[in-house]
């Protein structure tokens, strides 16, 4: 799940069992043969690349299986799938909105799966352009409160694209324009200010607060899409307080 909220909102799943790691591994995995396929495998000339192979090292996922995925991504090995991207929009308990982001080699397949989450979860799909305009294309940098303080951070970024820096939970959420993604990311390098991700995602231009029981249903719906194997990202506009989120855990 990504978003304005993403790190309050999922604290409970930070302890991921091996399973869900293994999916992960394949996500970030596809990530990096897209981003080779389509700017090519120099790292140097690819910064899509680039953040594609920091994220998946983040991960720990294996340097060997990172080379492999950008030799079959740029053409250099044989076995590249033809991933397509499908987003898909729909309602969560509470008429929280929904963006599910999908990587696939068949869409039938995608299509079937994310329609029964959205179905079995007591939420729904919707047509086209029913919720994305709740959402802008934003470039999120995170960073950890440890590892910089917030006049370090804004030293490094204001002047290199930043629009907004907010500590959310324990982690400083940098957005920019997601043409100066890269440029923000750089400064925080250049500053040796070390982040966890750098991404352009669909961020919410608002939130819907949610309690109790429907919060619970948020969250089995975001887990449950977030489970299939075809799903890249979930975005969603929900937002949950503390106070709420550890009663639900």
């Amino acid at each position: 799940m990504s978003g304005h909220s993403k790190w309050a909102t999922t604290k409970h799943k930070k302890a991921a069992n091996d399973a869900k790691r293994g999916k992960l591994f394949a996500k970030l995995i596809k990530n990096i043969e897209v981003a080779a396929r389509t700017g090519g495998g120099d790292v140097s000339g690819n910064p899509t690349l680039y953040d594609a192979i920091e994220k998946a090292k983040k991960q720990s996922v294996p340097n060997d299986n990172i080379t492999r995925a950008v030799k079959r991504g740029s053409g250099q090995e044989a076995g590249g799938a033809a991933w397509e991207t499908i987003m898909y929009e729909g309602y969560a308990p509470g008429g929280v909105a929904v963006l599910v982001e999908c990587l696939t080699d068949n869409k039938n397949r995608a299509a079937s799966d994310v329609r029964l989450a959205f179905t079995k979860c007591g939420g729904q799909l919707a047509d086209p352009g029913s919720v994305a305009y709740l959402f802008a294309r934003k470039g999120v940098i995170t960073v950890p409160s440890a590892a910089a303080s917030e006049d370090s951070i804004l030293e490094a970024v204001l002047d290199n694209g930043a629009e907004n820096v907010e500590l959310v939970a324990d982690i400083y959420e940098i957005v920019t324009d997601p043409s100066k993604l890269v440029d923000a990311r750089k400064s925080l390098q250049e500053a040796g200010i070390d982040y966890n991700s750098a991404d352009v995602v669909f961020y919410p231009s608002s939130q819907i607060e949610v309690d109790g029981d429907t919060a619970k249903k948020v969250l089995n719906l975001i887990d449950a899409l977030e489970d299939l194997d075809d799903v890249q990202e979930v975005y969603s506009n929900f937002d949950i307080s503390d106070e709420v989120l550890e009663q639900i855990n």
